[in-house]
């Protein structure tokens, strides 16, 4: 079997085994859920409960009308606290919806489905009244993507395992415990994308998720299924980025100031594609996700199942791990695009992948140092950018000289900085660099 992959990329030191050692594990209930309005890229939602409601679990609980948004949903059951501003992970004070949990409330068990009942468009519905958004990192609205516009047509369909963030493991934890489910999710989007190749994208350290996968697909009985290819990339950083793990798998590239549409591809992420399942066959909304929570600083790291709306403080003290070391920095996401949190009250969202606690030697900070020309951000750059132009230009704000050097398509994976020697901190010019481009436009 070839291991594919993309041109550039760095291979850091990726801390798997701390967490995926470990059994999956279901995080306790919090005793009060903070739900932020806004989980997802689009307009936020407008409440529909108030202060002094009584909710159930699942209920919705804020909705928007426009197309390109996502409702969200009571993770827990009991009363509203109150709806106001909360720690949001990574935009700051959001506004929140405050659930107090009734304890005498036992989990919800959501009833099986007649799925070959539902029709195209009501499959379309379930996805987006389930409030399902890109659980991978972006939180994109899953129904916008399986919208797929007139006149263009999805031919690959990509299932993201690739999981290339160090520490992560929760979607190599989901893949070897629900394999049949995830491959059910991938049968309704195939119903509704009719794609001419499907492939499961899994990096080669997550050998057991790529024979679990094959083992299924060979068992499963002639239809859309069997047809399925896995695809073994190699292990590199940021192997999981949609446009690297298209160049990975079939060579062709999304062009610049292009998406993955404009070249008939659709790549979802594996958690994702498991909350289609959920939402299609149990009419259960997303209020919950595994989450890895690790690092070098705790006992008992591992992937919990953890409610949407728990928070830093939740997992600190209600969780069972304990932190045996100060951690300097403690991180929502990956270690690498992720967002360092000084608050201990922000919310594990639907796109929260992981939680980490670093100590000083994992998370040690710099002094940015002259540039020595030596070139190792272009070659670690997986779109091609020269990372130390744009950061000149960014010094002297140059902005519409940073647009000519194709800032716009960066992904912010932060490649460039990690390999720069003067420790320069490339990806934050670029990240400026962006930020006045979009908002002088």
């Amino acid at each position: 079997m070839n291991i594919l992959t993309f041109l550039g990329g760095i291979h850091p030191e990726y801390h798997k085994d701390i967490s995926i050692s470990e059994p999956l594990r279901k995080a306790s209930l919090p005793d009060i859920a903070v739900i932020p309005l806004s989980q997802h890229i689009g307009t936020p939602n407008i409440p529909l409960v108030k202060k002094g409601d009584i909710v159930e679990e699942g209920q919705l609980i804020g909705k928007s009308d426009s197309f390109i948004s996502s409702p969200v949903h009571a993770s827990i059951p009991g009363k509203v606290l109150d709806i106001k501003k909360g720690s949001h992970p990574v935009l700051g004070p959001t506004e929140s919806v405050f659930i107090e949990r009734d304890k005498e409330k036992e989990r919800k068990k959501y009833k099986a489905q007649d799925v070959d009942s539902f029709t195209t468009k009501e499959l379309i519905e379930k996805v987006k009244n389930a409030g399902i958004v890109g659980m991978g990192g972006a939180a994109f609205p899953t129904h916008v993507k399986l919208n797929v516009p007139k006149g263009k047509k999805i031919d690959t369909l990509i299932i993201n395992g690739a999981e290339c963030e160090p520490y992560l493991t929760c979607d190599h934890s989901l893949m070897n415990r629900k394999t049949q489910e995830i491959l059910k999710g991938i049968e309704i989007v195939i119903k509704l994308l009719c794609p001419e190749n499907v492939y499961i994208a899994i990096e080669d350290n997550k050998k057991s998720s790529v024979f679990a996968f094959k083992k299924a697909i060979k068992n499963a009985p002639h239809g859309l299924i069997s047809d399925i290819k896995v695809a073994l990339l190699k292990t590199k950083y940021p192997q999981g980025g949609e446009k690297q793990i298209i160049s990975a798998i079939t060579g062709k590239e999304v062009p610049p100031g292009g998406l993955p549409l404009d070249i008939g591809f659709l790549v979802q992420n594996v958690g994702t594609i498991y909350a289609i399942y959920e939402a299609v066959y149990f009419n259960k909304p997303l209020i919950e996700r595994i989450v890895t929570i690790s690092g070098d600083c705790m006992h008992r790291p591992g992937n919990y199942r953890t409610r949407i709306g728990a928070t830093l403080k939740d997992v600190t003290e209600n969780y069972g791990i304990e932190l045996y070391k100060k951690p300097k920095k403690v991180i929502f996401g990956g270690p690498m695009m992720g967002f360092t949190q000084p608050d201990v009250n922000a919310s594990i969202l639907k796109n929260t992948s992981g939680i980490l606690f670093l100590s000083e030697e994992q998370a040690p900070v710099f002094e940015e140092e002259k540039c020595i020309k030596c070139a190792k951000c272009v070659d670690a750059c997986p779109v091609r950018l020269v990372p130390t132009d744009i950061m000149k230009n960014a010094k002297k704000g140059y902005w519409n000289k940073m647009e000519e050097l194709y800032v716009l398509d960066c992904t912010e994976c932060g490649a460039c900085s990690y390999s720069c020697p003067a420790r320069i901190s490339l990806v934050q010019y670029i990240k400026e660099g962006k930020e006045n481009i979009i908002r002088n436009r």
